[in-house]
């Protein structure tokens, strides 16, 4: 069947051969000089994808992304626009665009971000039209992710969804939130599960030596290069490239990786002569990398490309007592060395269960790690931990008992302050009495921001999908706090 594309541009020209040009390549088009007009074809007729001009008459406040983002999500629609700005770029990321591609736009670039957008959306709704998992099975498909909190069941059941998609991934979370072993999975559950799955830590490679290493390099193309060398991406051509800490890579370094990514070639050290590769990215940072873009720290462009589809992975603080399974799971592959630990004491779950765990997964495993090598018995006790976590305990009981901890006083207005005070909560069990807390410091969030979730979850130190699932879980609603 023919796919249908509507174009809305208010430039003549460039509706007229843009509308040519692609229906030469076998597609059928439909042509609309502005954005009424585009709503009402939406409305009447089926399409496959929108091409859309940010400014034009019926679109200078992107009401047609606004619309398109609430009503047809399920179409894909790439922005081409003459007059890009940086607010409007961002807003468009944040309403689902496939693409934003700037003028004069190459047409090759042009076919190509039209057929990838188009080849997601089908993988998107074949993954879609399948029958939702049960818990239970989702936890057998990745027994390698150990959780069964309702944020980690939500990441197992997109990672499902889009690991037979060839989609580029980008995964944003805490350091030490399991960001490499999400990616994995997903290269393990992915037609290209036979291929390699290749790590490219962007910490881990000097800036000089990085173009050499990725993309490789002829006998000769500088000192010390004695024969030819295969890059990184040559080797795992037809498996997967793990970008770690993405965030990090540098701006010239940027622009040398996005050829590689959108054109899936690249040119080595020293050659003229371009190698082309089969390869899927998928990427990972702890940054914020809208706000990169926003800062001019990364490229908007690399990010559209790389961000098709963005997973977040939770806090360990916010997952529950997934931090009790992390915990008996690294206890089990510490037992193989020393047989003499066997399990953990009730009292000693409860600091693991109510410590914050700031450095996420890798902290608590290092923190098991260290408590198996200096326990003596079978049981591991609250004092083998390290102090820090086995402190927690008395945080919680002197919040119980109506103590705030120190250098924090929560009112009933939920504001918080550097000073100590005393509440009269005697009567609280420690569940409760965080519950509250934790309830009152939400509402002083919002009100003091107004609704404002970027803003509240920027001062909380959460992310925005962290303060929305605390939200929820106090039965709050944002819009009622916006004036």
């Amino acid at each position: 069947m023919t796919q249908r594309i509507l174009i809305a541009d208010d430039e003549p020209l460039f509706l007229r051969t843009t509308g040519e040009m692609l229906r030469r390549e076998g597609y059928e088009c439909v042509c609309v000089p502005d954005a009424d007009t585009a709503k009402q074809k939406l409305n009447d007729e089926s399409f496959d994808l929108v091409l859309s001009d940010l400014n034009m008459p019926g679109n200078l406040g992107l009401e047609l992304l606004r619309e398109h983002s609430r009503r047809r999500k399920q179409i894909p629609i790439i922005v081409i626009t003459g007059v890009p700005s940086l607010p409007s770029a961002i807003e468009s990321v944040r309403l689902g665009i496939a693409d934003y591609l700037l003028k004069p736009v190459k047409f090759e670039a042009l076919l190509r971000s039209v057929r990838d957008a188009l080849q997601h959306a089908a993988q998107t709704q074949a993954a879609a039209a399948l029958p939702s998992r049960a818990p239970s099975e989702l936890q057998a498909m990745f027994p390698q992710i150990i959780g069964a909190s309702p944020p980690m069941l939500e990441v197992l059941e997109i990672i499902d969804r889009i690991s037979a998609t060839d989609t580029n991934i980008l995964i944003t979370g805490e350091s030490g939130t399991g960001k490499e072993v999400i990616a994995k999975a997903i290269h393990n559950h992915s037609l290209r599960s036979t291929g390699v799955f290749q790590v490219i830590d962007c910490t881990a490679i000097p800036e000089s030596l990085f173009e050499s290493m990725l993309f490789g390099h002829t006998k000769g193309a500088f000192t010390g290069a004695v024969k030819e060398q295969a890059g990184l991406l040559r080797q795992c051509d037809g498996g997967t490239a793990f970008f770690d800490e993405l965030g990090e890579l540098p701006l010239p370094l940027q622009a040398k990786l996005l050829r590689a990514v959108q054109e899936q070639t690249f040119t080595p050290v020293g050659s003229h002569t371009p190698i082309s590769v089969d390869t899927r990215f998928i990427c990972a940072t702890n940054r914020d990398l809208s706000l990169e873009v926003s800062s001019g720290r990364f490229r908007q462009d690399l990010f559209y490309r790389l961000g098709v589809i963005h997973i977040e992975l939770p806090p360990l603080r916010n997952r529950g007592d997934d931090v009790l399974l992390l915990a008996e799971d690294f206890l089990k592959n510490c037992a193989a060395h020393n047989t003499t630990v066997k399990r953990f004491t009730e009292a000693t779950l409860d600091c693991l269960r109510n410590y914050h765990w700031p450095g996420n997964i890798r902290e608590l495993r290092n923190a098991i790690e260290r408590t198996v090598a200096l326990c003596d018995g079978n049981l591991i006790q609250r004092s083998d931990l390290p102090e820090n976590v086995r402190d927690c305990m008395k945080i919680c009981r002197d919040t119980a008992g109506g103590v705030n901890p120190p250098g924090l006083k929560v009112s009933m207005e939920g504001q918080h302050s550097t000073s100590s005070s005393s509440s009269t909560q005697p009567h609280l069990s420690r569940e409760e009495a965080l519950k509250n807390a934790e309830y009152q410091y939400l509402l002083g969030l919002l009100r003091m921001h107004k609704g404002n979730v970027s803003e509240a979850s920027r001062q909380a130190g959460l992310s925005r999908q962290g303060l929305h699932k605390l939200i929820k879980l106090h039965h709050l609603r944002a819009a009622d706090f916006r004036a």
